[in-house]
This record gives C-alpha cells, sequence and structure tokens, in this order.
C-alpha cells in the first residue's frame, strides 16, 4: 500500500461526510412522508374545527401520497390535542388543527404541561371565523335585546354554553356578561356539537358559537342566530345584525384556526406543509366551503402567522386579567 494514499483517502472521505451532510435536508424531504399523517384535533367530532381538519384531510392525503386521519381528542380547552402534537416525533407526521381557545386563549387559564409557543411549530392560518350568538329555534328570545333584559331580570338563572373553559365562546360569553352588567352561567362542553343538543333541547339558552359549527344547525332551523360578533355583518349571514348594532359593544371577538406541526420538525418538512396548505386553501372547493362556514381565508407566510399567534397570545392575557377571568370563576 502507498502510504502517500492515506491522507488522500480521508481526504475523500471527509468530502463524502459533508456531501451526505449538504444532501440530508433535501433526502428528508424526498423520504417524508413515509407513512399516515395524522391530524389531532382538540374537539368532538361535528364541530368547527373537526369539520376544516377533515377538509384539510381530503386535500392533503391525495398530493402527499399518505392517507391523513384526524384524531379527536377533546377537552381542557384543546389542549389535550395540542399536548399529544407537542410531546410526538418531531418528524412532520403529527398535525394539530388548533383554534386561538387552545393557543392563544387557555394558556392563561390553564396550567400546561407545555408551551404552546415554543413546543408547536406553526404552519399558516387555514381561516377566521365569527362567532354568532344563538339560541334554540324555539325560543322566546328573538333579539339581543330580548335576552338582554331576561337576564337583567333573572340574573344567574340563564346559562351559555361553550365548547369548554377558556374558549373563545367562554371569552366572549363572559364579555357579553361584563359590557352588558347582567349575568348568564357558564356551561363549558367537550365541544360545541354536544352544547348544541343542550341548546336545541332547552337545557342552556344560548351560546357565542363559530359560524363553522352553528351554520349547519342556523340552516336547518334548529338555531335562532341573534347577531355576530364581528365589526361587520358575516357573508353567509346578511340580515343578522352585528352586537354593535343590536347595541352592546365591547364583545367583539372571532375565531381562527391554524395548522400546526411538532416543535423540532425540520425545516424542509416544515416548509413543504405550509406549501401545501397554502395551495389547499387555493383550491375553489376549499374557498367555497370555508366561505359556506362564514369563514375568511387569510393566506400568511409561516413567519407572519407566528407573528400572529404571539401577538394574539399577548392580547388575549391581557384580556383575561382585565376582566378577571379565572377557572374557578367559570
Amino acid at each position: 500500500m502507498n502510504p502517500r494514499s492515506t491522507p488522500r483517502r480521508r481526504l475523500l472521505a471527509a468530502a463524502a461526510l459533508t456531501l451526505a451532510g449538504a444532501l440530508s435536508p433535501a433526502a428528508a424531504q424526498t423520504a417524508w412522508p413515509d407513512k399516515p399523517l395524522r391530524i389531532m384535533v382538540g374537539a368532538s367530532p361535528g364541530g368547527g374545527t373537526d369539520i376544516l381538519a377533515r377538509l384539510l384531510a381530503e386535500r392533503l392525503g391525495p398530493v402527499l401520497r399518505q392517507s391523513v386521519v384526524v384524531e379527536n381528542r377533546p377537552g381542557a380547552s384543546n389542549t389535550i390535542a395540542a399536548e399529544l402534537t407537542a410531546r410526538a416525533a418531531p418528524d412532520g407526521h403529527t398535525l394539530l388543527l388548533a383554534t386561538n381557545t387552545g393557543q392563544a386563549v387557555a394558556p392563561h387559564l390553564l396550567k400546561l404541561k407545555f408551551d404552546p409557543l415554543k413546543d408547536l411549530q406553526p404552519l399558516g392560518l387555514v381561516a377566521v371565523m365569527p362567532n354568532v350568538l344563538v339560541v334554540s329555534a324555539t325560543s322566546p328570545y328573538r333579539s339581543v335585546q330580548d335576552l338582554v333584559k331576561a337576564m337583567a331580570d333573572k340574573p344567574g338563572q340563564l346559562k351559555y354554553g361553550s365548547s369548554g373553559i377558556g374558549s373563545t365562546q367562554h371569552i366572549v360569553g363572559e364579555a357579553f356578561n361584563l359590557v352588558t352588567q347582567t349575568k348568564a352561567i357558564h356551561v363549558p362542553y367537550k365541544g360545541s356539537s354536544q352544547a348544541h343538543l343542550d341548546i336545541i333541547g332547552g337545557n342552556v339558552d344560548l351560546m357565542f358559537d363559530t359560524t363553522s359549527s352553528a351554520m349547519g344547525q342556523i340552516r336547518g332551523g334548529k338555531f335562532r342566530p341573534l347577531a355576530v360578533t364581528t365589526p361587520q355583518r358575516a357573508a353567509e349571514l346578511p340580515d343578522v345584525p352585528t352586537l354593535a348594532e343590536a347595541g352592546v359593544k365591547g364583545a367583539d371577538i372571532q375565531t381562527w384556526y391554524a395548522l400546526y406541526v411538532t416543535a423540532g420538525t425540520p425545516r424542509p418538512v416544515v416548509e413543504r406543509l405550509a406549501a401545501e396548505l397554502q395551495a389547499t386553501l387555493k383550491h375553489p372547493e376549499v374557498v367555497a366551503r370555508i366561505k359556506g362556514l362564514g369563514g375568511d381565508i387569510q393566506p400568511m407566510s409561516i413567519e407572519a402567522f407566528a407573528e400572529m399567534n404571539r401577538v394574539e397570545f399577548e392580547r388575549y392575557g391581557k384580556l383575561i386579567r382585565d376582566a378577571g377571568i379565572k377557572v374557578d370563576g367559570s
């Protein structure tokens, strides 16, 4: 053996390792996904989050060439699903369809075992939905003022439902109590669809639900919409006034839905997921479906949505502190 060849062999070996390292992200991207993906949902089947997750799963499966299943883990204001995603292997196979309930509201009310800002990687905003004040179609309350009068005449007797403690429905309900100087009692559920049954049955008087989950009951004649909690009327409910138009100001809160993946997922995979999400949100059928739920699609880069997520986290923290909202007082 020529002794002078040894340094050269070492140099070639080092070069090969360097090249392999440089190609590893691309290699990881082409190898991914190599097994089925799951989208974690923190609410029960039939609610707005579940509807949107299944809509995304239907579109992402074919383009990723893997099955994409929706896994419902309701409870704890959507944070059970979020924690499972945060603790999953950072390989891009576990996604989370979350709302501002779990990402911006609940962390200020519940003791979590994960950090929603550090342990979950934002991919992009999916949709923004108005909340709509609904009562049963058989309810005696036909306007916001009817409802406010009843709450004033019978303090603590009327009940409002929500998809859980710390949900946007809960926060809107407490804000409504605050600005009207009345008191309806909060009844939390493990998802909007469960609350619907008690609204229809008359066991709960009202709910500030998202249009994504309430539109089906409204169109089916089961719910009577009294107002939307947005500055402008909702396109899908043009005859329904805003709370401000109905004489109630200061309870304008919307619900947003977004897609996340486990923090630490390789950047090429994060970028691929984000790109496929944006492509999905441009598909005519997806656009029509989200619009039909009363939602608004607002395309954002990964960085822009991460900043929005942080700002919303801080905004709701201040709102909750200022309003004195606590789990014990729910």
